[in-house]
């Protein structure tokens, strides 16, 4: 049985420079699990995004605070998720995350 992942989500990443408070949209177009992540003034598509009963995976480079290939693993549970966040060989940083009600928005963007 598949894992209800879809919606918005607001993320705390532990990072040895400070936390990091992105937001992920993870969406179903077509049957395809489908996501882009926001902040740091950056809007940038997910990757290899994989669900696989309540485990979830995703890819992204970001360029901000500097350039990086991030490499996510985390356990969803209902509207919460928790796990880690990998950039090449740095330390593994904690992420933790809670899904916004249904009528809530990404910031600066209206209600679809």
């Amino acid at each position: 049985m598949s894992t209800d992942i879809e919606g918005i989500w607001d993320l705390t990443i532990v990072t040895p420079l400070g936390r990091v408070r992105p937001v992920v949209e993870l969406r179903r177009r077509d049957g395809v699990l489908v996501g882009a992540a926001h902040g740091a003034g950056e809007d940038l598509p997910l990757n290899d995004i994989t669900l696989d009963g309540d485990r979830l995976s995703w890819k992204q480079s970001i360029t901000r605070p500097m350039r990086l290939d991030l490499a996510f693993a985390v356990t969803v549970d209902g509207d919460t998720l928790t796990g880690t966040s990998k950039a090449g060989r740095l330390p593994s940083s904690k992420v933790t995350g809670r899904r916004r009600p249904d009528d809530a928005t990404v910031p600066g963007e209206s209600a679809r």
